[in-house]
């Protein structure tokens, strides 16, 4: 199976550094089902192409996959694999490409932080659900789809399409987010993992997904398909997404009609049974993931299979809005504004007459812009609002003047050593009249399962317990003259508390 990446980005053999591979050398790298190899088939000032080519072992597959495997004894050793792009193409290119992932490179780290220009194909590419589907996942992301039907037999066009596609991608995309798209989505469009799915599928999905699957349309399709239909992973990935900040609906898409009249595959159903549709969950705020429906008796307080249920990160930002209402707020700054979903649901409400958001990602900006159609609001509208890009441990003349200011899960983002510069920044110089700060509550980690860690995410820089961060809000309070109140989000354990915990701030002093 092959897959090719070029560039045209002058000079375009830099491309050789953002790879971490030198385009004057083949480089082989063993899997445990085959062999990776890594080339440029062109490589000058114009135009560089990286070629991954991946031979796998059949039989040396078979072996691996032990006698759990739910194929017929023949097609172990006689299917796709060694020619058509699956989950075993993803995983070499996780392997190979383990550093361009990550988007570092000390020798060029300007040009991985950078969208440029790319080309990807793949000559054969398995896709349940057909051409269309290859245009659904990719086009959101900012790529030009060409996705072509692969027929049965060109010399008998009656005998239709096949399964497979030739897949194109063009677009201006960082190298990093390229290869966790195709990462995540080979598998997705194959609809078949080539290994055991355990809990660390989870963090998988969570890490290489950061930045564009909490906004993507289908992202409750690519989370179902990625992680094999597993219940209880599921479930945990949109709690764990939502806990990225508020770019993701944590609950799940119903579900969709692929392929009509085609059932879903044993080997892919929960739990082994063919045919069987996925229920529509939603995971409850505060409620941990990994409780089946009707997986024996459930608590009085739990909803019945398909009752809808309100997302953790819905909670939460119902609860900032709540408070800045209760609080008379006219002019609203989100510092941390990630892709904006507080922000459209603040431009909402005519009663904010001023809507800013500040965050240190341009690319985040760039995703908010996008939500809210920025370019296509009505002018009233836009005049409401304004975005900015900025730190907040620097002092910052734009964030003066307003009524209040709010941190939504962005504390926790900051290293300790720096959060007194923070807190100069928002509690004593801007100075807002109120400053509505959420955080997790690390203490309800505990009703999270197949939590890898101790942490709901792996940017996170610590997570406080109840106490710790009401000692953090009274020190606050002390140092820069505010009162505050402790208020719970979600469903509020006996045992340890909500699932996030929210400090809302207000000055002593009338600001002029």
């Amino acid at each position: 199976m092959l897959l090719t990446i070029t560039t045209t980005l002058r000079p375009a053999t830099d491309l050789g550094y953002l790879l971490h591979k030198h385009p004057g050398r083949v480089q082989e790298f063993g899997q445990s089902f085959g062999t990776a190899r890594v080339f440029y088939p062109e490589a000058d000032g114009d135009r560089c192409t990286a070629a991954l080519l991946l031979e796998v072992d059949p039989v040396r597959l078979a072996r691996s996959r032990g006698s759990s495997s739910p194929d017929f004894s023949l097609s172990q050793y006689v299917n796709d694999r060694p020619y058509a792009a699956s989950s075993l193409l993803a995983s070499a290119l996780a392997d190979v490409f383990r550093t361009a992932r990550t988007g570092r490179c000390a020798s060029r780290q300007d040009l991985a932080d950078s969208a440029i220009p790319l080309e990807i194909t793949l000559p054969a590419l398995p896709c349940r659900g057909g051409a269309d589907l290859a245009h659904r996942l990719f086009a959101p992301l900012g790529w030009e789809v060409g996705a072509e039907a692969v027929p049965l037999d060109p010399g008998f066009p009656e005998w239709g399409d096949s399964r497979y596609v030739r897949l194109a991608l063009r677009g201006n995309v960082r190298l990093a987010d390229a290869l966790n798209h195709l990462y995540v989505l080979l598998p997705v469009l194959d609809d078949a993992k080539h290994y055991w799915l355990a809990g660390d599928e989870v963090d998988k999905l969570v890490r290489a997904g950061e930045g564009w699957l909490a906004g993507h349309p289908d992202k409750g399709l690519i989370t179902r398909r990625y992680l094999g239909r597993r219940w209880a992973l599921t479930r945990t990935a949109f709690a764990r997404l939502a806990e990225l900040g508020d770019d993701v609906e944590e609950s799940l898409d119903p579900p969709v009609e692929e392929e009509p009249g085609v059932e879903t595959p044993a080997s892919a159903a929960p739990d082994g049974e063919a045919g069987q549709a996925e229920p529509d969950i939603a995971e409850p705020g505060g409620a941990g993931p990994g409780h089946a429906p009707d997986a024996g008796p459930r608590p009085d307080d739990e909803p019945a299979p398909g009752e809808e249920r309100v997302p953790l990160n819905t909670l939460r930002r119902e609860a900032v809005v709540a408070v800045l209402e209760e609080v008379g707020a006219r002019t609203v700054l989100d510092l941390g504004c990630g892709s904006g979903q507080l922000l459209s649901a603040l431009l909402a409400k005519p009663a904010f007459a001023k809507v800013a958001g500040m965050d240190v990602s341009a690319r985040a900006l760039a995703l908010a812009k996008r939500r809210l159609r920025a370019d296509r609001m009505p002018d009233a509208k836009r005049a409401r609002l304004e975005l900015f890009q900025g730190s907040l441990t620097y002092t910052d003349a734009r964030l003066a003047g307003y009524d209040a200011a709010v941190l939504m899960e962005v504390v926790e983002h900051v290293d300790p050593p720096r959060l007194p510069a923070l807190e100069r920044v928002v509690f004593g110089t801007a100075r807002p009249s109120h400053v509505i700060v959420t955080t997790p509550n690390v203490e309800h980690n505990v009703r999270y399962e197949f939590l890898a860690g101790d942490r709901r995410h792996p940017d996170h820089r610590f997570e406080w317990t109840r106490a710790e961060f009401a000692r953090w809000v009274e020190g606050v309070c002390a140092a820069y003259g505010y009162t505050a109140d402790l208020r719970p989000v979600g469903e509020d354990d006996p045992e340890v508390g909500p699932p996030t915990q929210m400090a809302v701030f207000g000055s002593k002093e009338e600001r002029p």
